[in-house]
């Protein structure tokens, strides 16, 4: 019995008196069988603990002792182990015959009794026997530890599986995440587009329209001596202006504006704009003193568009606080890690402006479609949904970022992020002075614009400015002009046209033209049809007088 080393095949005899060891020994070893003899019980018990494959016994050696040693080993084996017992009596092992079996059959276990005297043979075949079953219970281990060596690699197998499972599970679920994020950010590129073509269907036309109404009021207000018809043409042009602003806004929301930035002084910006705020926001709530950073860094950004942005955080923050209301602008240094929502920047250095209140706050639904385009939690006629909308696309659109932090009931504060400008801020004052006059020096101005309303605006903008003002509604009319009047000093002209669009014509008239300053009027252009084109080239529809003047006059200057 290999399974249980060479002390599990011998057998031990106890039997004090008489010679019944000797005997019992002796035919033990002749059948092969190692036999050992124990000379007292516990003898016999410390052999046990050492190893054997079986214990013969005579009745005499249990009948008056104590049993609870042996019994306690017995008790103790493992599960797989039943001890073989051969138990020598001379009255046989029926409880009528041999009382003392039954104590013995319930201490001892697994128990054979031989009546004495016995035959040789007898007591081999019965030790065989013993033996065989003991070895059968050595197999019956092994197999349980190969099963339980196999349920601890299972188990560890399956240990592995599951972590590789629970790491496969972690993952998915960030690709799952991640996978929603880009779907977040396409569906809100759908939108962006959505919007900019539905702006762009109609901003060309809307902005004409207002360049007509602008130019006209003007127009008229330097004639109007009534202070009642004064009133009313300022009614008309502040009304023209608000509807420029919605059409940028929708436009910034969709990227599609050619942006005009510069470095910019943010502090700066926010400390001119206190009268402005205080006149828009009204008195219901406080305006608190702005916390401005030291030794802030200059913003690339356009001036105008960033306080348009300013304004708009500013109304939103008011009309969420009840009276009395705190409302607070900040500016910092900061540098940003990699983004962790859509509407974040890249990583790097930005220039942050943004502005708290201590209001309602928002709901996570709310916070999750901020900045969708057209949503508002506003009544009807107080909000067009487009104020965050124009923050998000303007600050994207500049290669920053924006973030929310609210909490219902505690207020909100909103973030603008702005790339940090190499260069430091230049001084836009020039841009405020008197339209300059070009009367004392006749030059002669081409007007290209296929809106007759337009181009007969911009012409009186420019007869009045002292420029002598040439006319063509489409782009072949105006190359025909080029050829006939060699005196044509400059070219304003309308970006979208059908046929021959402005940049066509454009390159046509520098083909025959070189030196010829051109300056395109537009009320929408894709950013990217504008590339390369400089910012002193292009004056935005719908324009004012002074606004055209400097424009054409810094082409002048720049060709």
């Amino acid at each position: 019995m290999s399974q249980g080393g060479e002390l599990s095949r011998r057998a031990l005899v106890l039997a004090p008196t008489g010679r019944d060891a000797g005997i019992a020994a002796a035919i033990l070893k002749e059948a092969g069988v190692p036999a050992l003899v124990c000379d007292t019980l516990d003898v016999l018990r410390a052999r046990l603990e050492e190893g054997a494959g079986l214990a013969v016994v005579v009745d005499e050696a249990l009948r008056d002792c104590d049993l609870t040693g042996l019994a306690g080993w017995i008790e103790a084996q493992p599960s797989w182990s039943d001890f073989p017992f051969i138990v020598l009596t001379q009255r046989g092992g029926s409880v009528e015959r041999n009382p003392g079996a039954r104590r013995l059959s319930a201490t001892l276990g697994n128990v054979s009794f031989l009546e004495r005297p016995f035959h040789p043979t007898t007591l081999v075949s019965a030790v065989r026997t013993a033996l065989r079953g003991r070895k059968r219970q050595y197999e019956a281990r092994e197999r349980i530890e190969d099963i339980r060596r196999a349920e601890a690699t299972l188990e560890r197998r399956v240990a592995e599986r599951t972590a590789e499972l629970e790491a496969a599970n972690r993952e998915l679920a960030s690709q799952i995440g991640q996978r929603e994020k880009v779907e977040t950010a396409l569906r809100q590129a759908q939108r962006l587009e959505a919007v900019g073509q539905l702006t762009s269907g109609v901003a060309h036309d809307f902005n004409n329209l207002l360049t007509v109404i602008l130019g006209n009021v003007e127009q008229m207000r330097k004639r109007a001596e009534d202070p009642a018809l004064k009133r009313r043409l300022d009614m008309m042009s502040e009304a023209s202006q608000r509807g420029a602003r919605l059409t940028a806004q929708m436009l910034a929301f969709s990227r599609q504006q050619k942006l005009e930035p510069r470095p910019v002084d943010l502090n700066g910006t926010v400390k001119s704009m206190r009268d402005l705020l205080h006149s828009t926001i009204g008195g219901s709530v406080q305006i608190s003193a702005p916390r401005l950073a030291d030794d802030l860094w200059p913003a690339m950004i356009d001036p105008t568009q960033i306080e348009l942005v300013i304004l708009n955080l500013a109304i939103n923050a008011r009309d969420a606080m009840a009276v009395g209301g705190a409302l607070t602008i900040s500016t910092a240094n900061v540098t940003l890690g990699e983004p962790a929502t859509a509407e974040a920047p890249p990583a790097g250095d930005y220039v942050m402006v943004s502005v708290s209140d201590t209001g309602s706050g928002m709901t996570d639904e709310v916070r999750a479609r901020a900045f969708e385009p057209f949503f508002t939690t506003k009544e009807v006629g107080k909000g067009s949904g487009l104020g965050l909308s124009q923050v998000f696309g303007l600050a994207k659109q500049s290669g920053g970022g924006v973030a929310i932090e609210t909490e219902v009931g505690r207020g909100t504060t909103i973030r603008v992020f702005l790339p940090r400008a190499s260069g430091a801020p230049v001084d836009q004052g020039a841009d405020a002075e008197t339209a300059p006059s070009a009367h004392e020096d006749h030059l002669v101005v081409l007007v290209v614009d296929d809106d007759d309303a337009v181009r007969e605006v911009t012409a009186g903008l420019l007869t009045d400015l002292g420029y002598n003002v040439v006319e063509a509604g489409s782009g072949g009319a105006a190359l025909e002009l080029i050829e006939r009047h060699d005196e044509i000093s400059a070219v304003v002209l309308d970006f979208a046209m059908p046929g021959m669009n402005g940049a066509d014509l454009a390159r046509e008239v520098r083909a025959r033209r070189p030196r010829v300053p051109i300056l395109f009027a537009t009320g929408y252009a894709d950013a990217e049809a504008l590339t390369g084109v400089g910012d002193h080239q292009i004056v935005h529809k719908p324009f004012v007088q002074a606004e055209l003047a400097h424009k054409l006059s810094r082409s002048f200057t720049a060709a």
